[in-house]
């Protein structure tokens, strides 16, 4: 790429002559349909996700769901597309975004290791022309586009949910996340909110669990010996760990709301050698990759606003479960089940192979955004 520029002389040049998005270096030299090299045929826009770690299944389903995307049109034949990670470490996720910069990609896609740590390697990147996108673990600097669910409302559903399965009292526990992310904020601030107008609900232990059910089955293990009868278990993530904690100590299991975790769910359902919960489970949706792959895709094109995006939660609860839609027998507890939409509205519709292999759902993915 000889030279980047911004997203709106991007858009000036598709509104010129209608004939798809030609190389930046092109500007200038090329006739419709051709790049600077002359070849034929429109340039492939560069995208990057920058990912701030992988220790978890819900991560590792994300970067399936990107790769299985990429796989599928329009992003085979429009994106060139690469994945990079960091290990949880901002000094190296901010020397990853560096490196994007220097690569002068058309856009990156970052699930951040702090919401406001990364913002000046960001402006940095948006003064080059490049489009940053963050999702899932979002950033304050109003210069990036934000995509995500209500991370806020997330928090405060589950409270609401819980409080109500046990009738406004009793003790309760909270696994939370990643700490110093905006997931893990958000969601806590959104369950505070619902805990102070219940004032005979006491949460008598706050651990983390890193949104991995094996660090939550562990850290839960660990507290259990020194709690007293718990009423309601809330969740961010790591659900059915902390559940198979209370199995393997001889507790009663109580009314539970949490992520969407395909161990979870057996319990939701009662399936064989999981002692049937009540409860709701929300998924934060690993696909959020693939939308903000089409939230970038669609403002590099001139074809939607930069601006913020929120999609909606694909949710479940011990009534509305369904087995071989929302829970499958045969698949690993770990698994995240909200790779897929199953709303009536879908954001999009996403197969299991795509989440476990990250292998494509057929030739062509449809993603709907929100109306621009």
């Amino acid at each position: 790429m000889a030279r980047t520029v911004s997203a709106p002389t991007r858009r000036d040049v598709l509104r010129l002559a209608g004939c798809g998005l030609m190389g930046v270096g092109a500007l200038g030299l090329a006739g419709c349909g051709r790049s600077a090299s002359g070849a034929s045929g429109p340039k492939k826009l560069k995208i990057a996700l920058a990912n701030s770690y992988i220790g978890n299944t819900w991560r590792i389903e994300m970067e399936n769901e990107w790769k299985a995307a990429l796989q599928m049109e329009p992003y085979a034949s429009q994106i060139e597309g690469s994945t990079y990670n960091a290990n949880n470490n901002l000094r190296d996720q901010s020397q990853q975004m560096s490196n994007l910069v220097s690569l002068k990609v058309d856009a990156i896609l970052i699930n951040a290791a702090s919401p406001t740590a990364l913002n000046g390697v960001i402006d940095q990147a948006v003064q080059r022309g490049i489009l940053v996108v963050a999702f899932d673990n979002t950033v304050t600097t109003k210069k990036a586009v934000n995509v995500n669910t209500d991370q806020f409302k997330f928090g405060q559903l589950l409270a609401s949910h819980l409080v109500s399965l046990i009738h406004g009292k009793g003790n309760v526990i909270m696994g939370t996340g990643v700490p110093g992310t905006t997931v893990d904020a958000d969601r806590n601030a959104g369950a505070e909110t619902i805990w102070k107008k219940y004032p005979t609900v006491k949460v008598v232990n706050r651990f983390t669990t890193m949104w991995d059910s094996s660090v939550a089955q562990k850290n839960t293990a660990a507290i259990l010996p020194t709690l007293p009868h718990i009423d309601g278990i809330w969740a961010q993530g790591g659900t059915d760990g902390i559940l198979k904690a209370f199995v393997d100590a001889g507790r009663p299991l109580p009314p539970t709301c949490g992520e969407s975790e395909n161990g979870f769910r057996k319990f939701l359902v009662g399936m064989k050698g999981y002692p049937k919960v009540r409860g709701l489970s929300i998924a934060q949706p690993p696909y959020l990759s693939v939308v903000a792959l089409e939230v970038a895709r669609r403002i590099l094109r001139g074809e939607y606003p930069r601006r913020d995006v929120i999609i909606p939660f694909p949710t479940a609860t011990d009534a509305t479960i369904r087995i071989g839609e929302t829970v499958f027998p045969d698949v690993p507890d770990s698994i995240f089940n909200g790779f897929t939409d199953t709303g009536a509205h879908p954001v999009l519709r996403m197969c299991l192979d795509s989440a476990l292999k990250g292998k494509p759902c057929g030739s062509r993915l449809t993603v709907n955004l929100p109306k621009a």
